[in-house]
Parts: C-alpha cells; sequence; structure tokens
C-alpha cells in the first residue's frame, strides 16, 4: 500500500514537473539540440577510412578517453570529432587572462551585461582559433596515419575538407552548448559532455562483460569495481550538497510601530562550488598537450632527437604514468581555488560590505574588515578541504581499475563518474528551481 502510494506521488511529481512554467519548453528544446549533437557525430569528415581510426581508438587509452567524451565522434571522425573541447579551453585562458589583465577584469565584473557579452564573443572568436589549430594537427595526424585515407582522395581536398568540417563542427557544437544555456536547461556544455559519456557507456559494457566472461579472477574484480563506483557516487553526492553554514544575526530597526530584523540567519558556502567545472577545466588543459604528443607519436618522425623529446614529454602525459596523476590531481586542486574565486557568492569584501550596510554580522566578529577576514578564513578552509576531497575522488576509481585490472571502462570510474553524478544533480537542480517558480506563481495568482 505505501509502495503504491510512493508511485503515484512520483507519477505526480513527473506530471507537475512536465507541466511547471516554462519548463516543457525547455526540455523539448534541450532533447532536440541533444538530437542534433548526436546527428553531428554519426557524419564523418571527407574521404576517411574511419574504421582504421576506430581501431586506434580501441587500442589507445588517450584517444579512448578523447573518444568517450566526445560520444564516439573522435572514433568515428565525424565533423564534430572535437566536441566541445576548443571552447572549453578557450573559457579557461579567458577566465585566466582576466585575472591578469584589468582590462578583461572590469569588463567581467564592472561592465555588467554588455561586458559579459563582449567577453563572450572573444571567447567565441578564441575558440575558432583553437578550433583552427587542432583541425590542422588532426588532419596531419590522420594522413600519416596508414590506410586512414580513402584510395583516390585527393590529398589537398582531403586537407582542405578535413579542415572547414572540424572547425565548423567545433563551431557548431559550441553553438549548440550555448542554446542549451540560454533556451533550454542551462550549463550547455557541460550537458553535451554528459550526453557524450551516457553514449559510449553501452559500448564500455560490453568489452567488459566480453573481458570478464571467461575468467571467474575478473568477475570478481567486476563486482568489486562496481561497489567501488556505488561508493563513490555516494561520496560525490555527499561532496556536491555539503555546504558550511556560516550564523548570520541582523540587528533589530523600529520603523514606527513595526520592528524590522533581529532574525537570525546563515550564508551557505558550498564544500565544492565549482561542481564539476574544476573536473572538466583540468581535462581539458591536461588532455590539450597530451592528445597533440600522442597524434606527433603516431606521425613516426625520423629525426632521433626531437622524437625521443616527444617519447619523454608523452610519458610524462601518458595516462599510464604516476607523474599525469599527480598533475592531474594539482590541476583540480588549483582550478577549484580559481574557480571559487571567481564566483560572485564567494568574494569576502563584498560579502562583509553587504552584511554592514544592512546591519548584520557574524556573531562575536565586527563589522568591516574582520568580517571579511573571517568570511575569508572559512572559505580559505572550505575550499581546501573540498578541493583535495575532489582530487582524491577522481584518483580513487582510477586506482581500483587498476587493481581490478579491467581498463575496458577508459576512465569511466574517475573523470567521467564524477561529471556524470555532478551534471545529473545539476539537472534535478535545475528542474526543482522550475518546479519552485511554478508554485509561486500559483501562490501569486490567488
Amino acid at each position: 500500500m505505501q509502495q503504491n502510494i510512493n508511485s503515484d506521488k512520483v507519477v505526480q511529481n513527473l506530471v507537475a514537473s512536465w507541466q511547471a512554467s516554462g519548463l516543457k519548453q525547455k526540455l523539448l528544446f534541450t532533447f532536440a539540440i541533444i538530437a542534433l549533437f548526436r546527428l553531428g557525430a554519426q557524419l564523418p569528415i571527407y574521404g576517411i577510412n574511419n574504421q582504421v581510426f576506430q581501431n586506434l581508438a580501441n587500442g589507445n587509452n588517450l584517444i579512448g578517453f578523447l573518444d568517450m567524451f566526445s560520444g564516439g565522434a573522435l572514433g568515428k571522425v565525424s565533423i564534430f570529432a572535437l566536441g566541445v573541447g576548443p571552447y572549453i579551453t578557450a573559457s579557461i585562458i579567458m577566465q585566466l587572462m582576466a585575472v591578469i589583465i584589468p582590462s578583461l577584469e572590469r569588463m567581467q565584473k564592472e561592465d555588467g551585461e554588455a561586458g559579459r557579452r563582449k567577453l563572450q564573443q572573444i571567447i567565441r572568436v578564441f575558440t575558432v582559433f583553437l578550433a583552427l589549430f587542432q583541425s590542422i594537427i588532426f588532419a596531419l595526424a590522420l594522413y600519416k596515419l596508414p590506410s586512414a585515407i580513402m584510395p583516390g582522395v585527393n590529398p589537398v581536398m582531403f586537407f582542405t575538407g578535413s579542415i572547414v568540417a572540424l572547425t565548423a563542427g567545433a563551431v557548431i557544437v559550441m553553438w549548440l552548448g550555448e542554446l542549451i544555456s540560454e533556451k533550454g536547461l542551462g550549463n550547455g556544455p557541460s550537458i553535451l559532455i554528459f550526453i557524450g559519456i551516457i553514449a559510449g557507456i553501452p559500448l564500455y559494457c560490453n568489452r567488459t562483460a566480453i573481458l570478464v566472461s571467461q575468467d571467474p579472477v575478473l568477475q570478481l574484480g567486476l563486482l568489486l569495481l562496481i561497489a567501488i563506483f556505488l561508493a563513490t557516487i555516494v561520496f560525490i553526492i555527499i561532496l556536491h550538497e555539503a555546504e558550511r553554514r556560516v550564523p548570520i544575526v541582523s540587528a533589530r530597526r523600529q520603523v514606527g510601530n513595526k520592528v524590522y530584523g533581529g532574525q537570525n540567519t546563515h550564508i551557505p558556502f558550498k564544500l565544492n562550488p565549482g561542481g564539476v567545472m574544476p573536473i572538466i577545466f583540468a581535462i581539458a588543459i591536461l588532455l590539450f598537450p597530451a592528445t597533440v604528443l600522442g597524434f606527433v607519436q603516431e606521425m613516426h618522425i625520423e629525426n632521433v632527437m626531437v622524437a625521443g623529446i616527444f617519447e619523454r614529454l608523452n610519458l610524462l602525459f601518458s595516462a599510464n604514468s604516476i607523474s599525469y596523476y599527480v598533475i592531474y590531481f594539482v590541476l583540480i586542486v588549483t582550478l577549484t581555488f580559481f574557480y571559487a574565486s571567481i564566483i560572485p557568492s564567494m568574494q569576502p569584501k563584498e560579502i562583509a560590505n553587504n552584511l554592514k550596510k544592512y546591519g548584520s554580522a557574524i556573531p562575536g566578529v565586527k563589522p568591516g574588515k574582520p568580517t571579511s577576514e573571517k568570511l575569508n578564513e572559512i572559505l580559505t578552509r572550505i575550499t581546501l578541504i573540498g578541493a583535495l576531497a575532489l582530487g582524491i575522488v577522481a584518483m580513487v576509481p582510477t586506482v581500483a581499475t587498476k587493481v581490478t585490472n579491467i581498463t575496458t571502462f577508459q576512465g569511466i570510474g574517475a573523470t567521467s563518474l564524477i561529471i556524470l553524478v555532478g551534471v545529473a544533480l545539476d539537472i534535478v537542480n535545475r528542474i526543482k528551481t522550475q518546479m519552485l517558480a511554478k508554485n509561486y506563481e500559483s501562490f501569486l495568482q490567488q
């Protein structure tokens, strides 16, 4: 009986969410954009024998990892092979430059919506240049691969067509992501990465089933790996939802016969303020040199000295080396702090000024500079804890994958798992926000 009541509530919540103000249109629009994204991921570029590159992707951990994030578009050498990578890389670089260059920082923080639009336009232009650069490298690597080009294809036509198609595909993916952010559920680039990972899961599950089907030891290892995955998901959810609540006391004010303020509230600070963005940023930064070095290695450079330099660099960024995970961990921690520093709701000076303006304060702390210093101390501490926890979560499943010798998931256990859970929670929270908006509308109309 209780189960039937719970089922009815689930159905009622689903119906209510579908009928919420504007949510139905946003969901339908997001699904339509995702369908276009998946269609483009199936369209190969001109003159390519994608089976050759698909075989290379199956045997190369780095290319297979990138292919998973593109939803198979890289392995198929489709027009969307570069995915959302150039756009994310351009966004990272521009945000880093905004910290260094005062004019960009002023454009981002002080010029309002017009400044942010101008900065977004700069990011778009930079994305085109990055996509063009990556397309040239990709086309050269494909040309060097044996049997990768179909017989009878003109090299000039292949280079021209590949570079134009890949660059245009990256721009289209950027546009699709921005459309989801503006008219869909929001956070478009993360949703496209989410869909790309989801699209590759059936293939990796099938490979894993084939791998463990005849080996009892690997079957036990798979059970252990699944248990670690489930525990990691629980920890990711806790990390995503955890927050530090700083108590705030408001001064009482009497206006006429009414008394205002005097209430105890709190300021919630997320333990992981950046969500999945530090992970995505770390991947974009780390995989860019790794991708270039991987493709250069496939080109078989004849010069021994140059080849040796690239080989050492390739080992440094190889997913099988300890240095790779050390760099990855440091990037996650650093980018978590960086992302927290640019979030408007986590600026100690601004928060302290607003508290002083409205007659509020932290108990036992003087308004103004002491409040700002106290908030800075709290934010530094919780951000450090969140950054270290996020880095550890990213490491544990990867280590478990190597210990159990089940490598067919190609990274799903670490980075991708965090992105999947983080984006899924973000989507749920956005839907809840729409539901609350609908409830407020209904209340105001009564």
